[in-house]
Parts: structure tokens; sequence; C-alpha cells
């Protein structure tokens, strides 16, 4: 019974407030978690273009943005300058390393790849993943092994790029169960995926009555039951790693209490045999409590 925990760290201040909180969190509860760091600029406040996508003010409204960025965050590359998050925090990166628990590349410019990567061209996809995979070598010395998309957003030129950037296995996109991805033709395309499984927080609460004081007892619910190739959960630093720390440990010592080992990502797919995963194709798509499309998994192929 895995249950592989994902933490994205999309800001600044995510970085160097959520990320030690979470470390904190994760060793009293004895729980393995894998960490995708954002490592170029902190544009966070150009996500001002979203307030014209579907859904979009609706999540806001639900999830109080604000609380959980705070204002000098939702700034950051408008009216101030966006902080290079990798040159200010590698130190605490390596920290997280050091400390036990697997490090990779969430993305170069968070909110540049999560607003465009879905319409770039292989070039540009390129640079921005050479950058990230750059910068995550000058930090740690050692080149990045695994990618976890921001917003999970995806094209099919970023797929092909984990692998010739020698990334073992990514976790990009939302789904069931892991599976090689395909192409078109159902040629094998980039390498293994391990979807997330579990809606996040900002996804649920403050629909269908979820308040952080409840959402737990609604994602344990959905747990319950494990599946055959375990679960990937994904939380980010900001929400987890800071206001909804008291939710997140309730969880942790939920799914302790359901008989989960919380491994990395890492450690689930060492538990894989690479070679068998069935073979699905990737899609855009929407799900729940999100707004705009998302990198999902697609039909099985046989």
């Amino acid at each position: 019974m895995f249950l592989a925990l994902k933490i994205d760290v999309d800001t600044w201040r995510g970085t160097r407030e959520g990320v030690p909180a979470l470390v904190e969190a994760l060793q009293r509860h004895q729980a393995g978690a894998t960490f995708l760091f954002s490592l170029g600029p902190d544009h966070t406040g150009r996500a001002i273009r979203r307030v014209f996508r579907p859904g979009f003010l609706s999540k806001v409204s639900r999830t109080s943005v604000v609380e959980h960025y705070g204002i000098r965050t939702l700034l950051y590359g408008t009216l101030l300058p966006g902080p290079d998050i990798g040159r200010r925090e590698a130190a605490l990166m390596r920290q997280v390393r050091d400390a036990g628990f697997e490090v990779g590349i969430h993305t170069w410019d968070h909110i540049r790849w999560q607003d465009h990567v879905a319409g770039k061209d292989p070039a540009w996809t390129a640079r921005e993943m050479r950058l990230a995979a750059e910068r995550f070598a000058e930090i740690f010395a050692a080149p990045p092994r695994t990618h976890g998309a921001a917003g999970w957003q995806m094209n099919t030129a970023a797929y092909a790029l984990e692998k010739d950037l020698g990334f073992d296995y990514a976790s990009d996109g939302r789904g069931t169960h892991p599976f090689q991805p395909v192409d078109a033709s159902g040629a094998p395309l980039g390498v293994p995926q391990l979807p997330t499984t579990l809606p996040t927080l900002d996804e649920l609460i403050g629909a269908d009555g979820l308040t952080p004081d409840n959402v737990h007892e609604h994602l344990l619910a959905l747990t319950a039951q494990p599946p055959a190739h375990g679960h990937v959960y994904t939380l980010h630093a900001e929400l987890e790693g800071m206001k909804l720390l008291p939710t997140f440990e309730r969880l942790l010592a939920g799914w302790r209490q359901q008989g989960y080992r919380l491994i990395s990502t890492r450690e689930l797919f060492a538990s894989l045999d690479a070679a068998a995963l069935p073979r699905h194709g990737v899609m855009m798509g929407e799900i729940p409590g999100r707004s705009g499309t998302l990198a999902l998994q697609g039909a099985a192929c046989t």
C-alpha cells in the first residue's frame, strides 16, 4: 500500500517558508516525499492574465489566493521584479536533499510554463527545460532525474525532451495509474509517467461544503480502498506548507492509520516494472475544481 507524496514548489515564498515546514512535518510522521522546485524567476504576478479563463474567478474566490500567496508574491513580475528562486535558495534546496528527500524539477519560470507551454513549439519548450536542468545541475552538482510539470501543462515536445534530458520517470499529469505514454502512432513517448491520482486541496476546499477542517475526511474516504499500484498525491508548498499545514498533518496521520507507506515518487517508480507498464495516450482535458485544461492520461493502447 504505497502513497507517494509529490510536492510542487511554485514560488519564492513557498520555497523559503513552506518547504522547511513540510520537511519538519514529514520527518515527524516518518514520511518520504519528492520535492519539485521552481528554479528560475518568480513571476507569480503575471498570473493575472488568467482572470479571463472560464472558472478562474470562482476558484480564486473559493481558495483565497491572497491569503495563501501574499500580496508581495502576487506582485512579482509586474510591479515588483521577480526574484530568482534558484539563486536565492540553493542552500535550502540542498538541505532538503541532504535530509533524505528526492528533489527534482518543477519548472524554470512557473507562470511562463503553465500559461504558454501547451501552445509553444519544440524550440521554446527545449529552452525552458534546459534552463531548469542546467540550474538544477548547478545547485545539486548532479543532473535531474525527474520532472513534474507546472500546472500539469505539457506538449508533445516536452514529453520527448524528458527522455533526451535523462529523466528516469516523470509525474506531469493526472490519471489513475502509472503508464508509458505513447504518441499518436502508438510509439513510446518520453519516460514512464506516475500521474497524480487524487484531487488537490485547492480543487476541493469551498466545494460541496468542504473546508480546511473537514477536507481530510473526504480525501481519506477516497483512499480507504488502495489501488493496485498506489496513489500519487500532489501538494503545494504554498498551501500544505503554510496555512493548510494542520490539514496536511491530519492527512498524514490518517493515511498511516489506513496502512499506507508514505513514500517519494522515486520509491513508487522503483516498485514498478517499467518495461511492463501499460501504454496510454496523453491528452489535454478538464477536471472538476480546476480552471482550464491540463495533461490527462488518455485511452489505453493495445
